[in-house]
């Protein structure tokens, strides 16, 4: 059973060991206002191509998965509407169903390792949820990252979540995390969340050795997270950040928003109440991302 379709250039480029970086489709789906969405994929795979590596936006259309978008395709997944959005859960289902879909950290991140891609570039990881003690509320992509061997280029977690709690929870099930070019986890909007890092980084050349030594070494197979702030002149300012964050999550409370819906809530509250300030950020630290990826991947 063929289920996955993959570009010309990304086989060509996976065949002759020339480097290739995964990206997510959500972020364009889903992420981002129209049609600002459209452009921002397109200057992200520009990104990749200016650093000499081969962008793979992934997505699912029509019951098949795409490994690296034509034009036609990315337009598609940033224009429709009945595009959905797909987890590592969800790609059987939609699959069967012939659905389309674009993917999340957890579905890009299991499609681009079984197609042999060794760097994946995305925004912020999804974790533990506050309140976790009530609603043992944690992101999918915690176990996928745990059973996925890839590198994951992000800028932290996002900081609506429980930092603390989801570092503990990837020390657990026995993630990796590099902080590049810093000792302190970032914090998604913000350069730093204020929690420190075991392991820094300074260029992709020294990622590459780490992935090189984690290969060689065998075992359980787990992502690695290359954790690369935003810098602090495209941060958020963080005062303004903690007191949104706070009136994002009281209002979270009153009106009895749990579950799935309390991440998007709570994201869409921010970019409102921050007159898009954070969206800036987010798209801020996504670039920084997606260059630092293709740099690990050419030096891999």
């Amino acid at each position: 059973m063929q289920l996955t379709e993959m570009t010309e250039e990304v086989r060509e480029a996976l065949a002759t060991h020339r480097p290739v970086v995964a990206l997510e489709s959500t972020i364009i789906a889903h992420g981002l206002p129209r049609p600002r969405n459209l452009a921002v994929a397109e200057e992200l795979e520009g990104l990749v191509r200016s650093e000499g590596a081969v962008p793979a936006t992934i997505a699912v259309l029509d019951g098949r998965v795409h490994i690296g978008l034509d034009k036609r395709q990315l337009d598609r997944v940033a224009g429709d509407d009945d595009v959905r959005k797909l987890g590592h859960r969800d790609l059987a289902p939609a699959l069967a169903s012939g659905a389309s879909g674009a993917t999340t950290v957890s579905a890009t991140a299991f499609l681009a390792s079984r197609a042999g891609i060794r760097v994946f570039a995305t925004g912020g990881l999804g974790g533990v949820h506050r309140e976790w003690t009530h609603s043992q509320d944690e992101s999918a992509d915690l176990r996928v990252l745990a059973q996925t061997p890839i590198a994951v280029v992000c800028a932290g977690v996002k900081s609506v979540l429980d930092v603390p709690a989801t570092l503990q929870r990837l020390e657990t099930l026995g993630v990796g995390i590099l902080g590049y070019g810093t000792d302190r986890f970032p914090g998604f909007y913000l350069t730093s969340s204020g929690e420190p890092v075991d392991w820094t980084v300074h260029s992709p050349g020294e990622v590459a050795e780490v992935i090189r030594a984690r290969e060689a070494l065998g075992g359980p197979e787990s992502s690695l997270i290359v954790a690369n702030p935003v810098a602090e002149s495209d941060q958020l300012d963080p005062a303004l950040h903690d007191r949104v964050l706070r009136e994002a999550l009281d209002e979270c409370t009153e009106r009895g928003i749990v579950g799935q819906a309390v991440t998007p809530f709570l994201l869409e509250f921010l970019m409102q109440r921050t007159e898009g300030a954070s969206l800036e950020a987010n798209i801020a630290a996504v670039r920084g991302n997606v260059r630092l990826a293709a740099r690990i991947a050419a030096a891999l």
